[in-house]
């Protein structure tokens, strides 16, 4: 029955910023805004198939993560480019200082981690063809290749 996640929603401190990092920044397209309450929908992708809410608190901020799906190239070859030049500092699974790719071997995945303004952790993931390898943990993503070629 279940087919995937439609959507998910996080807190923000201000709602008109948020919805300006997340459209111009990060190219999502606007939705819908509820005059009845602080919250904006914005469209992930094309033909309204995934949705973000973005609700305005003022107090008592509660930072969430979710992952926004992206090819191996784009991860490979654009992502940390991608958010240096969106003022962004990508950083890997390890919080090493490193904006190196890494690939979660029990899946695989390869990811690379950002924040929003808010703090809310967002992630780049694709997943990688091939059996997971979970005895390998988080790696990189050339030391993959080395155990899956």
């Amino acid at each position: 029955m279940i087919k995937g996640l439609y959507e998910t929603h996080i807190q923000v401190r201000n709602l008109d910023r948020a919805v300006e990092f997340y459209t111009r920044v990060l190219g999502l397209k606007f939705a819908h805004r509820d005059d009845t309450r602080p919250i904006v929908f914005l469209w992930i992708g094309d033909n309204k198939q995934q949705m973000l809410g973005l609700w305005e608190v003022k107090e008592n901020l509660q930072t969430r993560h979710f992952a926004f799906n992206a090819s191996k190239e784009d991860i490979l070859n654009f992502s940390s480019t991608y958010l240096k030049d969106r003022g962004l500092k990508p950083y890997n699974f390890l919080k090493d200082n490193s904006d190196t790719p890494m690939v979660f071997a029990w899946m695989p995945a390869l990811a690379i981690y950002f924040d929003d303004e808010d703090g809310n952790s967002l992630e780049f993931i694709a997943i990688l063809e091939g059996a997971g390898r979970p005895e390998l943990g988080v790696i990189p993503y050339e030391e993959w290749l080395a155990y899956t070629s």
